[in-house]
């Protein structure tokens, strides 16, 4: 598969990168300074740009057969995750690219039952509520698009190696979680979605 990986020298979607080209992905980068990941190999293809710049993504997207959104930034304000993907989604729908899976974070919609008080109210209430607002609008755009969407929402990251044993998809109810997940998990949650079904038109939550 030929995919675009927007936010790939992020946390997440490095692990990404890796372990799309493991699989055999044809890989296209696309960051600000994609030269940052440091990598060579013969899949991988580095797109300097930016998300704001809405013809510099739609470039990128073009000839994929999916996309990966992971971005994410060390600011606590701003819009970054919801104008980028605002972008990348019509890049998506003019150039006929259905697959979509998006990074967003656990709490969002129906998903904040799942959280404790220092998540709901601490955390994303006070020190990073800008940031939270940024993954619901991140999120309507998604689901109001028309293409074929997965939303991965993640629990608090961890730099763990892969254990596979997580849980997803659970409900409000869901109780005794630990509100913690390794990165490479999640990369490779968010790589299965390219090509399975199961998750279609869903957020997942993630989380041991």
């Amino acid at each position: 598969m030929k995919l675009v990986i927007f936010g790939a020298t992020g946390s997440i979607g490095r692990h990404i990168v890796n372990q799309a080209l493991a699989q055999g992905h044809e890989v296209i980068v696309f960051a600000r300074t994609p030269t940052a990941l440091n990598m060579n190999h013969p899949n991988l293809t580095l797109v300097a740009g930016d998300v704001f710049n809405p013809s510099s993504v739609a470039a990128a997207v073009r000839g994929c057969d999916g996309v990966v959104i992971a971005l994410g930034s060390t600011k606590l304000t701003g819009k970054l995750r919801s104008i980028g993907t605002k972008h990348i989604v019509a890049a998506m729908e003019e150039h006929g690219v259905k697959r979509l899976v998006c990074l967003s974070t656990l709490g969002v919609g129906d998903s904040r039952a799942n959280l404790d008080f220092f998540w709901k109210y601490l955390m994303f209430g006070m020190l990073l509520r800008f940031v939270f607002n940024d993954h619901v609008e991140q999120e309507r755009i998604v689901k109001n698009s028309g293409l074929n969407w997965v939303i991965a929402r993640p629990a608090a990251f961890t730099n763990d190696p892969v254990r596979g044993n997580y849980k997803q998809g659970f409900g409000v109810e869901e109780k005794g979680l630990k509100l913690k997940i390794a990165r490479q998990d999640v990369a490779s949650f968010m790589l299965q979605q390219l090509t399975e079904d199961e998750n279609l038109h869903k957020a997942v939550g993630l989380s041991y």
